[in-house]
């Protein structure tokens, strides 16, 4: 399939992020489209405008990017824009695939996708979740794969769920480093040195974690001997399954609040 070109409808801090990964990987800047209110430019290369395209958009990936409750107003205006050779890519949370197919009737192919803020670096996760795996479909994922690990998900009753793993997963961890760093500090280390050490740390499991072949769990059992330091700290994480309850009671307030945006964006 001919590259298509890409239309950013919406270029905030994810679809920018995105859009930064893509060009890092090699994507030509000419092959992107941004369209914004503020016009304001992103970088060398980039299109920028702040009203649609006066004419279709043809068979060109149209990514929408903006607040989920702005759809009943923007989509009218592209209506005559999207025709069935033109692709939707959605990265609004929580909008489900009826919703956005009332919203744009006479668009091809629909694809839900939720990528988080480290495809910027290319080691992001976007899960993805489309009206039908056609041509159409994988040429598209093959795009978000550029920006790390890209998943179908099979039932889009779990999108939400994934929303709260992999793309709300990032801040969660980031609370988990601050925390590990303020923890140094507090038993006297210094500031900025606790935080070097912290965040090193973390990203040094996490290679370590997607090169195994062994599961997360047991890599911690691993580092920690019977009666050591590392076991002592796991034993306070460990108690009564402490931070797996924390974490599962955190993923549920996002999904949550996901399963409620869906619901606003009907109305």
């Amino acid at each position: 399939m001919a590259e298509r070109p890409v239309w950013l409808i919406g270029c905030g801090n994810m679809a920018g992020a995105m859009l930064t990964g893509w060009l890092a990987a090699g994507e030509h800047s000419d092959r992107f489209h941004i369209v914004r209110p503020s016009g304001a430019p992103f970088g060398d290369g980039i299109s920028v405008q702040s009203q649609m395209p006066e004419i279709g958009f043809g068979d060109a990936i149209i990514q929408i990017g903006f607040k989920p409750h702005m759809l009943a107003d923007i989509a009218p205006s592209m209506h005559e824009l999207v025709g069935p050779e033109t692709s939707i890519v959605s990265i609004l949370a929580g909008v489900e695939l009826a919703t956005l197919r009332d919203a744009f009737p006479d668009a091809g192919q629909i694809i839900r996708a939720m990528p988080n803020t480290p495809v910027a670096l290319c080691k992001g996760v976007v899960g993805l979740i489309a009206e039908d795996r056609d041509e159409y479909a994988a040429d598209i994922a093959t795009l978000m794969g550029k920006l790390g690990l890209a998943e179908w998900i099979a039932d889009e009753a779990l999108f939400d769920v994934v929303t709260a793993l992999s793309g709300s997963g990032p801040a969660f961890l980031f609370r988990f480093v601050d925390a590990l760093a303020r923890g140094g500090e507090a038993m006297g280390l210094d500031k900025a040195q606790a935080l070097r050490m912290a965040v090193e740390t973390v990203r040094g499991a996490a290679d370590l974690a997607g090169q195994s072949d062994e599961n997360p769990g047991i890599l911690a059992d691993r580092v920690a001997s019977p009666g050591g330091s590392t076991r002592k700290g796991l034993d306070v994480l460990d108690e009564n399954d402490a931070l797996a309850e924390l974490v599962r009671l955190t993923l549920e307030a996002a999904t949550r609040r996901n399963r409620e945006m869906a619901e606003e964006a009907k109305h």
